[in-house]
């Protein structure tokens, strides 16, 4: 499986990518309007849940490494978990790919690829609230605010909303 957009390739990860999936989940940076950082143990158990050969009837995160084709450069990752009825997106990059406009292209590719090859019609991302700049990704991919759930998650000891967001490809003129 690649999914290619005109700057970016994208492919399920590998054991290979464990330094990068460890990175993305421990740089503050990068966690620190989507999570607390959990321990080693549970990010090796997150990484290994995704590394087998991904379907869309397996119940499990498609998870795939986002690359820079210029560059062969790893910028991060993007996936989705998909129920049957609709996929929920995620996606992080590293810090110094921030404000470049990978996530929203590679989401973008990610739903379009889903659309084309899986039929996937109905799309849901869910972001902390302050996490602004995941909430522009979503909005540029057509994404449109759903439901706020008042203080659903808790970061640091502070609860914030969750910030539900749904894309229904059907419902789009």
């Amino acid at each position: 499986m690649l999914i290619t957009t005109s700057r970016l390739s994208m492919r399920q990860i590998t054991a290979q990518d464990w330094p990068l999936f460890l990175r993305l989940h421990t740089e503050s940076r990068v966690i620190e309007k989507c999570f607390d950082q959990p321990s080693d143990d549970d990010i090796r158990a997150k990484f290994e849940s995704r590394l087998p050969h991904w379907s869309v009837t397996s119940g499990a995160w498609l998870c795939l490494l986002i690359t820079d084709v210029e560059t062969n450069t790893a910028v991060g990752i993007t996936g989705f978990d998909y129920d049957g009825r609709s996929a929920e997106v995620g996606y992080l990059l590293l810090p110094e790919y921030f404000g470049q406009g990978y996530a929203t292209e590679s989401l973008q590719g990610l739903i379009n690829w889903a659309m084309r090859v899986h039929l996937i019609s109905v799309f849901q991302g869910i972001v902390t609230e302050g996490n602004s700049a995941s909430e522009k990704v979503l909005a540029k991919c057509g994404f449109k605010l759903n439901e706020v759930i008042p203080q659903a998650y808790n970061i640091g000891g502070i609860l914030y909303a969750d910030r539900i967001y749904k894309l229904n490809t059907n419902s789009q003129a």
